[in-house]
């Protein structure tokens, strides 16, 4: 392979970029680590950066048909991750630009973090955290896991994992997943396959593992939660985008969504007028639920084959 230069965005990967450097330096690849101005760079950074590049492992940056214009030399685009969401994949396609992730690298991690909020939620582990932390000794009564029903909404590794967990939890559980085949091989896990509106209306635990497509943009609004069993928890470690958050802050005000614990955002940091956080029944996330050393270095590995097998081929 001939020298070349590599961009590399995604925070994790940059922090991990040690353990790989020789790979890139045997084949002469310079490498460039741009600090990141927040979690991932927008679509103007994206075009300051991408000048003679011809390979990106990219996190969750903007990357438009006008970055790939920007990046006239760029040939690869190894996402870091799952989602490809913010990648115009029409427009790499239509450029010749080859396009790859890192699926089923982080179902064990994401779903460990989707316990870990929904025990929070039930057992009120936070909040009597802090209140000891401060002097205080505080008494919550929580509600138990075993014997509720628990929706997992997009059965992919992440979706799998978190249902092998709320099984082993007690919890009745039902599968949703708007892609055809998805939930095949439900009867191995233990979970039931049901529809959308049997899995809102039946869950009394709703965790959201799908990743963000046109078909689930906004698939929990308000008709949705509306359809929730009244006092419902709420788990997104997906995209902040499955979710109004308009209709689920009307949904926490009224109740019918008595707590929730969010890892994602529609906009990202979570804003500090954000009306979410009024309400003390609210766990917050930082988009960390995949950010283990673990699942790092094996979406890092992928990702790094991914980019030096698209530029060998390229």
């Amino acid at each position: 392979m001939r020298a070349g230069k590599v961009l590399i965005t995604c925070k994790q990967m940059q922090n991990v970029f040690e353990h790989f450097r020789p790979r890139f330096e045997e084949r002469d690849l310079d490498v460039s680590l741009p600090e990141l101005p927040g979690q991932q760079f927008d679509e103007q950074q994206m075009i300051e950066l991408i000048a003679d590049m011809e390979g990106l492992i990219a996190g969750d940056d903007e990357i438009t048909a006008a970055v790939m214009d920007a990046g006239k030399r760029l040939k690869v685009i190894a996402k870091w991750g799952v989602g490809i969401d913010a990648i115009d994949l029409q427009a790499a396609a239509e450029r010749g630009i080859a396009v790859s992730n890192t699926p089923g690298v982080f179902g064990e991690d994401v779903a460990d973090a989707a316990l870990g909020y929904l025990l929070s939620l039930t057992r009120h582990i936070t909040r009597i955290h802090q209140a000891v932390a401060q002097g205080e000794w505080l008494k919550i009564e929580g509600t138990r896991l075993a014997g509720k029903t628990a929706g997992v909404l997009g059965f992919g590794s992440i979706g799998k994992a978190t249902a092998r967990r709320l099984v082993a939890f007690g919890c009745d559980t039902l599968v949703y997943d708007p892609l055809p085949g998805a939930t095949a091989d439900v009867n191995a896990l233990g979970v039931a396959a049901a529809d959308l509106d049997e899995l809102l209306s039946r869950s009394e635990v709703l965790v959201l593992c799908a990743p963000l497509t046109p078909e689930t943009h906004h698939i929990i609004d308000a008709a949705a939660l509306s359809k929730l069993p009244d006092g419902a928890l709420f788990v997104n470690v997906s995209r902040g985008q499955l979710v109004n958050e308009s209709a689920l802050v009307d949904a926490l005000r009224s109740g019918k969504v008595a707590a929730a614990a969010l890892d994602v955002f529609e906009e990202e940091p979570l804003a500090p007028d954000n009306p979410l956080r009024q309400f003390d029944q609210c766990l917050f996330g930082s988009h960390n639920g995949s950010n283990t050393r673990e699942g790092v270095l094996e979406c890092s590995a992928r990702a790094v084959d991914n980019l030096l097998e698209g530029l060998e081929t390229s």
